[in-house]
C-alpha cells in the first residue's frame, strides 16, 4: 500500500497497518487504499460522499473538526479512502463504526457507513473492495458481526459481498 508522503500536518483516521495488505494490493494499477486523511478535505471527500447523499461542503474548518472528533473516539471509526494517484483525489470510500454493546458478553458489532464510489470509477470493483476492507477491518478488532443498510435496489451487490438480508430498516428523520 502506497501512503502519502510524510507530512507532519498530516494524520490518518487509524492506523494503516490495520488494513490488511492482501485487499489493497489488488487495486487497479494507480490507485491506492488508506485511512482518511486529515488533508482529504482538499480531495473532494464531501463531493465524493455527494454521490451517495445530501453532503454539502461544510467548510474546511468544520470538516476537519469532526475528523478530528472521530479520530479522538478511537477505535469507534475507521473511515477508508481509495485515492488516484494521477488526480491525488479521492475516487471511493467508506466507514466502519464500532458499537459497543452490554450484550453477548460486551461484544462489538461492525457498522458499515456512506459507501460511495465516483461516477468516473464505477463498474470497477472499488465499492465491493471498500466492503471487503471495511469487513476485515470489522473482524480485527473483534466484532462478532458487521451490518449494514441499504436500498432494495441495492441488495444484489451486498448479496455478492457476502451480506444477506436480515429485515427491514427503519428511520425516523428530524424534522428541521
Amino acid at each position: 500500500m502506497s501512503l502519502p508522503a510524510p507530512d507532519s500536518s498530516l494524520k490518518l483516521a487509524f492506523d494503516a497497518t490495520l488494513i490488511p495488505s492482501t485487499l489493497s494490493a489488488t487495486l487497479p494499477p494507480g490507485l491506492h487504499l488508506r485511512p482518511l486523511a486529515s488533508t482529504d478535505y482538499h480531495r473532494s471527500h464531501l463531493a465524493l460522499l455527494a454521490t451517495l447523499t445530501q453532503a454539502p461542503d461544510i467548510g474546511e474548518e468544520s470538516w476537519t473538526a469532526r475528523f478530528d472528533e472521530m479520530v479522538a473516539l478511537k477505535g469507534s471509526y475507521y473511515p477508508v479512502v481509495v485515492v488516484d494517484s494521477s488526480s491525488d483525489q479521492l475516487v471511493a470510500t467508506g466507514t466502519l463504526l464500532i458499537e459497543r454493546k452490554f450484550i453477548r458478553g460486551a461484544a462489538l458489532t461492525g457498522h458499515i457507513e456512506d459507501i460511495a464510489v465516483s461516477s468516473s470509477m464505477q463498474g470497477k470493483g472499488l465499492g465491493k473492495k471498500i466492503i471487503e476492507v471495511l469487513t476485515a477491518l470489522s473482524e480485527i478488532v473483534g466484532a462478532y458481526k458487521t451490518i449494514l443498510d441499504c436500498d432494495p435496489k441495492n441488495e444484489a451487490f451486498y448479496v455478492k459481498c457476502g451480506y444477506e438480508n436480515k429485515g427491514f430498516e427503519m428511520a425516523r428523520y428530524t424534522k428541521k
